[in-house]
This record gives structure tokens, C-alpha cells and sequence, in this order.
């Protein structure tokens, strides 16, 4: 593959871009601002998320990916072709381009991750499954047969897999993640407080003082929303043992997709996995606490991997480095493509 060739980190709630030869150049919001009237862009990426929960009537700012996959194609395919001109510029030849997808993705999923690809400017699409990505990048060593377990928490999607001998040996893929905890959160703050806020708000809640396991020392932090009783602004503050609670239901989906992988794992693996223990990825593994939870839960050494959230995007730019050597069955090359 030829220099310039890129990774994508196709995920709902950012997109990450590597490029071969310079490393991870573009981390920005998957996120698309339309003019309703005209269907013209209006902003891609950091500059349309800003414009989230504040635009007028005729300005819609919306996520063209849900749940891991694509919900609008052609938002999708635009925000991709943008993203791709944005860290290449001008290219005679086009790039070989490869995109992560979650661990269980349908075949109609598939195509269409591969077609918004191909029409964002791709030569060649290939995919690879997001928890082999997030196992390269966090170097670890996936050729050996040796089992070890990956939980990958995006914005999206949970992948849990079990990966020896450079494949999936087990996996599953759940739509809870990020996005899940911030609902749980605006859902909290309506019942407990009577008070309605933005998922914005809800996000920063969820990174400054959210928890999944008991703090040491509680902590809290003053928001802002709108009373549903006056309609009118308030101010109020809510604490981690708030956000724990509000966590429960969400984190206890996740823990269970854990021992679901590991009940279906072979005896030899399982061995494997608790010598080398649970490596965790993506964003959702920040929220303070949640290799403690995994570990009090599985009796299993639970550790978040360095720089979790560019893990996949990372994987994906080893693998463009290394795409001659990969192993057979690794990536799914696009079926559609072959002459061009």
C-alpha cells in the first residue's frame, strides 16, 4: 500500500483518522449541521457539534452514525469524503482506505460502510473488526496463540471478544455504550431533579464526575438546565453517588456481555485470560472506575489500556503498516472493487 493510504475510526460519537506515515491526524465529532430548506452542509466534525442543541429552526445538527452503524448514508458518505479531503487535501491517485465496523455487523451494514467509502473518494475499502483494531493498538501481540480479551466501550457499541491467533475466537456486540450513559443521565436528572438538560451537559457530567464503582471521596459539580416545573432556568448540583446510581442499570448490560463471551470461551482460553488478564478501550473505559467494576465482577486483572480512546484508530494504522503480514480472515476486502 502507498503512502498517504488512511485508517478511519468510524465511530457514533467521533471519528479518528489515521494516515500511514504521520500517525492519528484527525480527531473530530461525528457530527453533520444541514440547512432543513436547502440540504446544504453547513459544518462537519468540532464546528457542527458546537452548533448541537443551539440552532435555529432551519438548521438541523445530527450524529449520521447510531448504534456503531450508519444511520444516514449520506450524511455519512459526505462527512467521510470531507474528513478525507481535510487530512490529504488535493490527491491525484486516490487512497486505499481502512474502516473499523463493530464485531457483529450484517452484511447490508457491511456494504453500506463500503459504499460510503468507495463514493467519499476510496480506491480500495477494506474492514476490519473494531476489538482486533483496539487489541493491535494496544500492543498487544494477536498472532500467538494465546488467548486475551478485549472490551472496546465506544460511543456507540461494547465489542467484547476473546482474540487468539490473530481472529476472534468469541465475541458479541451491544448497543450500549457512551451514548447509554448519557441517556441514563438526562433520565436521572428529569426523575431526581425535575429538571431538564442537554446532552452536552449531560456528556461533561459523564467525564468530569461520572463513576461506575465507589469513589473514594465523593465529588460534584453545579449544572445548569430547565425547570420542568416553571420552565425557567436552575441551577443545581449533582454528585457521583448520583451518577453512580444512574450508571447501574447501563454498566451491570456491560458487565453481563463480559460473562456472556466468557461462558462461551474455551477452558484454555479462559486460562489465557486470566494470566494476561481484560484490557479495555475506547472511551467509555475512562469512566472512573470501570476496571475496577470488570475485575470485582470476574475475579479477572482488569487494566484500560494507554491512550484508550485512539486504541482502534491506532490498530487500524498498524494494520496499513502491516497489511501484507496480516493474517487470512483479519479484514474483509471490499468484494465490490476488485478492478479498479
Amino acid at each position: 500500500m502507498s503512502a498517504g493510504d488512511i485508517g478511519i475510526d468510524l465511530g457514533t460519537a467521533s471519528v479518528l483518522v489515521y494516515v500511514k506515515g504521520k500517525g492519528i491526524v484527525l480527531c473530530e465529532p461525528s457530527v453533520v449541521a444541514v440547512d432543513k430548506s436547502t440540504g446544504k452542509i453547513l459544518a462537519i466534525g468540532e464546528d457542527a457539534q458546537k452548533m448541537l442543541g443551539r440552532t435555529p429552526g432551519n438548521i438541523i445538527a445530527v450524529r449520521p452514525l447510531r448504534d456503531g452503524v450508519i444511520s444516514d448514508y449520506e450524511m455519512t458518505e459526505k462527512m467521510i469524503k470531507e474528513f478525507i479531503h481535510k487530512v490529504l487535501g488535493f490527491r491525484l491517485f486516490k487512497p486505499n482506505v481502512v474502516i473499523c465496523v463493530p464485531s457483529i455487523i450484517t452484511e447490508v451494514e457491511e456494504r453500506a460502510v463500503i459504499d460510503a467509502g468507495t463514493q467519499a473518494g476510496a480506491r480500495k475499502v477494506y474492514l476490519i473488526e473494531e476489538p482486533v483494531a483496539a487489541a493491535i493498538g494496544a500492543g498487544i501481540e494477536i498472532s500467538k496463540p494465546d488467548g486475551n480479551m478485549i472490551v472496546d466501550i465506544g460511543g456507540g457499541t461494547t465489542d467484547v471478544a476473546v482474540i487468539s491467533l490473530g481472529g476472534m475466537v468469541e465475541s458479541t456486540s451491544i448497543k450500549v455504550a457512551g451514548d447509554k450513559f448519557d441517556d441514563a443521565i438526562v433520565k436521572y436528572v428529569r426523575r431526581k431533579h425535575n429538571v431538564l438538560i442537554g446532552e452536552r451537559t449531560a456528556e461533561e457530567l459523564k467525564m468530569t464526575i461520572g463513576c461506575v464503582y465507589p469513589r473514594e471521596e465523593e465529588v460534584s459539580m453545579e449544572v445548569k438546565g430547565r425547570c420542568l416545573m416553571t420552565g425557567l432556568p436552575r441551577v443545581f448540583t449533582v454528585t457521583s453517588t448520583e451518577l453512580l446510581e444512574a450508571f447501574e442499570e447501563v454498566s451491570t448490560k456491560i458487565v453481563e456481555a463480559v460473562h456472556f463471551v466468557l461462558e462461551r470461551t474455551a477452558p484454555e482460553l479462559v486460562g489465557d485470560i486470566a494470566t494476561n488478564g481484560i484490557v479495555m478501550t475506547g472511551g467509555g473505559s475512562l469512566i472512573y472506575g470501570f476496571d475496577k467494576l470488570i475485575e470485582s465482577k470476574t475475579g479477572i486483572a482488569t487494566r484500560v489500556a494507554d491512550d484508550a480512546i485512539s486504541c482502534v484508530a491506532l490498530g487500524t494504522g498498524k494494520t496499513l503498516e502491516n497489511l501484507s503480514v496480516m493474517q487470512d480472515g483479519t479484514m474483509n476486502l471490499s468484494w465490490r472493487r476488485q478492478m479498479m
